[in-house]
């Protein structure tokens, strides 16, 4: 992920102006007088800081209820739906996304291509990512919202900005530095971060992670990732490079793996393995239209579509019952691909998490599908943005 810039909340005033905020954000919609209550700061203070927090365009008041019996009615405050916003974007092997969510997390305006990035060369891909953030970012302002930062979900693993995504054919390739030369200047920059790590965020904070404490996000498209949240937090291990599921070998006898080993989970359980498996031949289409057919072909338990799946669940069950062991997480969400497939891969994945399987050491976790759909990252990358506005308002200034 990109070097985060340091924070400037240093004095006392920005600390509090962050304790504020930050309740705000949890209680809301909530008065000056239970703010008071929540931060152990007096009301004069905390009518300092929401004036601060209005001028930045940060937080709106509603109409005015009374609060005992007693003095004035208090006027409910609430984070505003803008005009400040974050745009999220993602690399995909199949499409490139876009969103711009406000601070309350409403979706205000989002926007998909299709295209197939797989080889392609990472300025090409570059290039056309910057026309679609920058077609988005109008379309925000013609809205009333002012993008004030962009963060970006790449399919790989990031090493001091520098992105190798073995399924893109990415090597080193400085995404962050292209993308802010290409784009208009915004105050919060911009900033990369692993798809997996920006899904699971996604889930954590607008989609099924919320309420699941620690849990395991799946990431499952050509390459399969994972997202590890533990009490609230992203995990991302000693060199960021947590969560690297889609390598586990689940076959040692299997087929070859682009990162040069034999048997890993995405070569059965990857976009592009459960399509081929189930025979749904790329002269069908685009690989919506691909998945598609396969899900039709499941519905009408076709033998080959059904052995695929099976397969891809089988493997899933391998990976998943050692990252329990080791994570013991209370929650598995399922995204992307295997969001759509979650009625076929349940199953064999619940038998083998099951009690008395003898494989599993510890608490059975939930199992859920993503309620985000194609989503998870692309949120979660807009998301960020937000979540560095909450903990450093005062970049807005």
């Amino acid at each position: 992920m990109s070097t985060p810039r340091p924070t400037r909340v240093g004095t006392m005033r920005e600390r509090n102006l962050v304790l504020v905020l930050g309740e705000i954000a949890r209680h809301q919609p909530v008065t000056r007088a239970r703010l008071a209550e929540l931060t152990g700061l007096t009301k004069t203070t905390v009518t300092a800081q929401v004036a601060t927090l209005e001028e930045l365009r940060l937080v709106t008041g509603a109409l005015p209820v009374r609060e005992g019996t007693r003095g004035r009615p208090g006027a409910p405050l609430s984070l505003a739906p803008g005009p400040v916003a974050g745009l999220g974007l993602e690399v995909n092997g199949h499409y490139l996304a876009a969103c711009v969510l406000d601070p309350t997390g409403a979706v205000r305006v989002r926007e998909s291509l299709v295209c197939d990035n797989r080889g392609r060369e990472p300025q090409e891909t570059v290039a056309a990512l910057a026309a679609l953030a920058r077609r988005i970012t109008a379309r925000a302002a013609t809205a009333g919202l002012d993008v004030v930062g962009t963060a970006v979900a790449l399919p790989g693993v990031i090493v001091e900005d520098r992105v190798n995504a073995p399924n893109l054919g990415w090597e080193a390739v400085p995404a962050a530095a292209l993308l802010t030369d290409a784009l208009p200047a915004q105050a919060l920059g911009v900033t990369v971060d692993n798809e997996a790590n920006l899904g699971a965020l996604g889930e954590l904070w607008y989609g099924a992670g919320r309420g699941a404490g620690s849990y395991l996000y799946l990431s499952g498209e050509t390459g399969i990732g994972a997202g590890i949240v533990v009490d609230g937090e992203l995990f991302r291990g000693a060199h960021g490079a947590a969560g690297e599921l889609g390598h586990v070998v689940v076959d040692p006898d299997g087929p070859a793996c682009r990162c040069g080993g034999t048997g890993c989970l995405e070569r059965v359980a990857g976009l592009d393995a459960v399509l081929g498996a189930a025979g749904v031949s790329a002269a069908s289409g685009r690989s919506e239209t691909r998945l598609a057919e396969l899900i039709r072909r499941l519905h009408d338990h076709d033998h080959d579509a059904v052995l695929a799946v099976g397969a891809a669940g089988r493997g899933l069950a391998v990976a998943l019952v050692g990252a329990v062991n080791l994570l013991d997480p209370d929650t598995i969400v399922l995204g992307g691909l295997h969001a759509r497939l979650a009625p076929w891969l349940i199953p064999p994945i619940e038998a083998a998490l099951a009690p008395g399987g003898g494989t599993l050491r510890g608490r059975t976790p939930a199992l859920r599908a993503s309620t985000l759909a194609a989503e998870s990252a692309v949120r979660g990358a807009a998301g960020t943005v937000l979540a560095r506005i909450l903990t450093d308002p005062l970049d807005l200034a």
